[in-house]
């Protein structure tokens, strides 16, 4: 068995060990990110046969930049060298090629647990459940260990559902020290809010919709940031030290400057602008 502690380097797409997995198995529509329509199990236009995209270099300037913030968090090299050997979708009989594009939505929702569970137990104050982690972040790898077959019939919902038991009891650990003077702002509608500025350390932001929120200069240390909807919100010089359950995807999705702090699991997007 592998080191259940393992840093979430390893939870990253590489796109040179897929087969373009996302860019098939994945629907999406005609918008402001996808300058398309495509449908699940189909070839984006833009897929060259040997897998790459033909305009990775110039996604944002002809209308994909939906393509620009997703991750799979390692599905894709996953499924494409260990559940499948390296045998290529195209290659393949059409049942091979659809159990391949079944089982990766699979297997990306397994490698986003992982992300998160990895990320807990890096956090000090949830040493009182990091046994309890370890053992469901084995269970997580095990699961995205499985055949084909079983990932195709696997229930995640109510695998992550376990999950997420842990996780919010790692949340109120992790924010315990600020819980008195912070909100909770869990699931919150807060799409455009005016919040620069704003004291958020240590709040609960789990799910909260702050698309297009003016977040410049907000204090975010300490945050649970888990399925924060970053959209286009405006990170200029926020503070986001110590915020945890933060995801590359959801800072590609929003703006910021070099002068953004960000934990150290997360990097700057190429995009966000040199100054402040």
């Amino acid at each position: 068995m592998r080191d259940h502690t393992a840093d979430q380097a390893e939870l990253h797409g590489d796109c040179g060990r897929c087969f373009g997995l996302c860019c098939v198995a994945l629907p999406f529509a005609r918008s402001r990110d996808f300058a398309v329509d495509k449908d699940a199990g189909k070839p984006c236009t833009n897929l060259q046969d040997d897998h790459r995209c033909g305009i990775h270099a110039r996604l944002r300037q002809t209308g994909f930049t939906g393509c620009t913030v997703y991750d799979c968090f390692g599905a894709g090299q996953r499924v494409s060298q260990v559940t499948f050997g390296g045998q290529d979708w195209r290659s393949g009989p059409p049942e091979r090629t659809r159990r391949m594009l079944d089982v990766f939505p699979v297997v990306r929702q397994l490698h986003e647990l992982l992300w998160y569970l990895t990320e807990a137990l890096t956090l000090p104050a949830a040493r009182p459940v990091h046994a309890d982690l370890r053992r469901l972040l084995a269970d997580t790898e095990r699961l995205a260990e499985g055949t084909p077959e079983e990932l195709a019939t696997l229930d995640v919902a109510a695998h992550r559902q376990r999950v997420n038991v842990l996780l919010l009891r790692t949340s109120e650990l992790a924010r315990a020290g600020t819980r008195g003077k912070k909100k909770n702002r869990r699931g919150a509608d807060l799409m455009g809010a005016r919040l620069k500025g704003a004291d958020l350390s240590g709040a609960d932001l789990r799910g909260a919709c702050l698309i297009a929120a003016d977040l410049t200069g907000a204090d975010l240390r300490g945050a649970d940031l888990i399925g924060a909807d970053l959209r286009d919100a405006d990170l200029t010089a926020a503070d986001l030290t110590g915020a945890f359950f933060v995801t590359q995807p959801q800072l590609t999705a929003a703006r910021g400057s070099a002068g953004t702090r960000l934990p150290d699991s997360v990097t700057h997007p190429a995009h966000w602008t040199a100054g402040g």
